[in-house]
């Protein structure tokens, strides 16, 4: 069972390992450089030099503060002998007063280094390869995408004859990227999640969790996603908090500030719930149909594991995520992403993509990635690794299992018919109760 750990308000210690800064300097600065952004050297060089002024500011602080103890017993001791003590008195008072302005600086210091400490990456493992998104390597596929004997229509075309989605209504309730699903088209959503929730919840071993939509702001903090991402949520200003990117961020915070124990490891999550994203720096990109939407449904997969386990963990969680679009007939790929195109938070991530027949793309429907550390360093999630052992710090992973509306493109453009139809795979029709999706009159 957890217990509750208290971490004092986000303490630069606590966000980033400070030590291996100090340390290393050079070689953390070139394992972060291999993201590919050269703004980080300015951000590491300012972390070590405020790091620096703190440690300074705290031996004046304490050797102050050592000497004004040590004048006041004196004070004491000469009022008890009778004798004067105003030249001690005198200094006290000069010193209490450089002890508080050396407080304001270094409370000053502490705020500019966590500022500077939360927009820190984390760094990625040796093993992902060097480069920007043209090193991404496919890794294996799986599948044979479909010889159509027919002009594929895009989902766009067949989810309105299907009368599955309506765009232009979901426009004109929200605007762009607010898809409207009605009829068969909300059943396949419905279908899609029971099918998911039952193969990870009974096959793979993950606790059915049905979280908040709405998070505080130190939640997204610890997940990464704010302040280096402020621009791409949600938010609800007058109570400042946050529509969920992803169901990670809300599971991954079930254990922020706890200690768990070894037996309690792995925790595996899954929650089925909507996603929302601003993507601000998007505009123009895949507007047409699902491809690229604000809102859409996710099933995601959290694990907490042990730091030893979490190479492994990643492994499987990753084949927990293929499992579903095995299942669901749908030909895909994975991809391990290069440093330069690796999330902020993660460490190492696979990509899943699903070939789309009407769009002749490969589209993303997963992203597995572990965060080793990165993640409990800021969330405070620890564990012991025997009983009354000095807590560690965990790993966190998560994957997506799997994104909604690219699987459901995927879904009708790789199963259509010439006639417009759309078969249904197997292992989804005792969800929908149908073989086949049939055009409107």
């Amino acid at each position: 069972m957890a217990s509750r750990a208290y971490s004092p308000a986000c303490l630069t210690v606590s966000v980033i390992d400070i030590k291996r800064l100090r340390q290393d300097p050079e070689g953390s600065r070139a394992r972060l450089l291999r993201r590919g952004d050269g703004a980080l050297n300015g951000t590491l060089d300012a972390i070590l030099d405020l790091d620096l002024q703190r440690r300074e500011l705290l031996v004046r602080t304490e050797s102050l503060k050592a000497e004004r103890n040590a004048a006041s017993d004196e004070v004491a001791r000469r009022k008890r002998a009778k004798q004067p003590a105003d030249d001690l008195m005198e200094r006290l008072k000069a010193s209490g007063e450089e002890v508080r302005q050396l407080d304001l600086q270094l409370r000053e210091v502490e705020t500019a280094l966590d500022q500077q400490a939360l927009a820190l990456p984390n760094f990625p493992l040796d093993q992902v390869p060097d480069g920007d998104a043209a090193a991404n390597r496919v890794l294996r596929s799986w599948g044979t995408p479909p010889s159509l004997d027919f002009t594929a229509r895009p989902h766009w075309e067949l989810g309105a004859s299907l009368g599955l989605f309506d765009l232009a209504a979901g426009v004109k309730i929200t605007g762009s990227g607010f898809p409207l699903f009605s009829g068969l088209g909300a059943r396949l959503g419905r279908a899609l999640a029971n099918f998911m929730l039952d193969l990870h919840t009974r096959e793979h071993g993950y606790l059915e969790i049905s979280p908040p939509y709405l998070v505080n702001r130190d939640t997204l903090t610890g997940t990464g996603q704010l302040p280096k991402f402020a621009e791409d949520v949600y938010a609800s200003p007058a109570d400042d908090l946050f529509l969920i990117p992803t169901a990670e961020v809300p599971l991954t915070n079930i254990h922020r500030e706890d200690i768990l124990e070894a037996r309690d490891l792995p925790a595996a999550y899954v929650a089925w719930t909507p996603c929302f994203r601003r993507e601000a720096f998007s505009h123009g990109k895949d507007t047409r149909g699902l491809i690229r939407v604000h809102q859409f449904d996710k099933v995601e997969l959290v694990r907490i594991v042990s730091p030893e386990s979490s190479a492994e963990e990643h492994e499987k969680m990753t084949s927990h995520a293929e499992t579903v679009l095995q299942r669901l007939e749908l030909p895909y790929r994975v991809i391990e992403l290069a440093a330069g195109d690796t999330g902020f938070a993660s460490a190492r991530t696979y990509d899943i993509e699903v070939w789309a027949a009407g769009v002749g793309a490969w589209l993303e429907v997963s992203s597995s990635s572990t965060f080793t550390d990165f993640q409990a360093r800021r969330a405070n999630i620890r564990y012991r690794p025997t009983p009354k052992a000095k807590p560690e710090l965990v790993h966190t992973l998560n994957a997506s299992g799997v994104a909604f509306p690219r699987t459901i493109i995927a879904l009708l453009e790789n199963n259509q018919a010439a006639d417009g139809s759309v078969r249904i795979p197997e292992a989804l029709v005792p969800y929908m109760g149908l073989e086949r999706l049939t055009p409107r009159a």
